[in-house]
């Protein structure tokens, strides 16, 4: 997925080597991050007990599918092919984004800073706007509201053509993606104390939504979209996207199952799923 919109060829006046320069540039970016979370972890570790290290594993994944959606053949063909679109929608809307949620980012965070500057990203965490984006409500309307919005409001058309639209709508995909698994998931820290029940009822609305939408787009594409490409593109968002969502709704059962066991102490919202 071309977030520039500049790939080779492929964007109206698009230098030939810009294609390569963003490939470097989000590669390099991407091994950043893989390294500044291991720092993290070595950083955590003098001060706790370890860290998981199925919490970094997923982490590397979720950095590696958001590079596979914006590097090399997939972000040069998704400029103009809306399956490849669409695949790049499933690794940076979705996949990425719940696999970046399993790692616990923001608990790694708060362990490795000082406690002064722990202390100003909790209060952060709790200000109103951050409660308003965390609420699983309101994460959900961004993640699937998002989608309908993109593809039924003439957006997919304009950003093809408009870099910084462009950007920002790939940058929102993202965000609001690993907003919902984390609004669901509760891995991290969270503001909110939504019980199961409710996040489970907003779990199969957003399922519903997202599931729906696949069939419209298959039955009536967006402007500029060619009809093969819409009902296979439309077919992939459908059938991946249930692989997806699959991931999110065995680790969410298992959240709920642990926290109900007789027997067991019975834990709060934010409990972890993976340890």
């Amino acid at each position: 997925m071309n977030m520039t919109g500049h790939h080779a060829g492929h964007a109206p006046g698009g230098h030939p080597d810009a294609g390569i320069v963003q490939d470097v540039f989000f590669i390099l970016l991407f091994l950043v991050l893989i390294v500044l979370y291991i720092v993290a972890v070595k950083v955590a570790n003098r001060r706790f007990n370890r860290w998981p290290a199925m919490r970094t594993i997923c982490w590397i994944l979720g950095v590696l599918a958001a590079a596979a959606a914006l590097t090399g053949p997939l972000a040069a063909r998704a400029h103009d092919d809306f399956v490849y679109h669409m695949l790049g929608h499933l690794l940076l809307g979705m996949l990425s984004p719940l696999l970046i949620a399993c790692a616990a980012p923001v608990t790694l965070l708060l362990r490795s800073l000082t406690i002064s500057w722990a202390r100003r990203l909790s209060a952060w965490l709790k200000s109103r706007p951050m409660r308003l984006l965390s609420h699983p409500v309101t994460a959900s309307l961004l993640n699937v509201g998002g989608l309908w919005v993109l593809y039924y409001s003439g957006l997919y058309s304009a950003m093809q053509y408009q870099p910084v639209l462009h950007v920002l709508v790939h940058a929102h995909m993202f965000v609001a993606g690993y907003l919902y698994a984390a609004a669901l998931l509760c891995i991290d820290p969270s503001p909110h104390r939504a019980g199961y029940g409710f996040r489970a009822g907003i779990l199969v609305l957003s399922l519903a939504g997202h599931g729906i939408l696949a069939k419209i787009l298959y039955a009536y594409p967006p402007g500029g979209v060619p009809i093969a490409q819409a009902e296979s593109g439309a077919q992939l968002m459908y059938y991946g996207g249930d692989a997806v969502d699959l991931i999110l709704i065995f680790l969410f059962c298992l959240q709920w199952y642990k926290s109900a066991r007789p027997g067991k102490r019975r834990k709060t919202a934010s409990s972890p799923a993976i340890s």
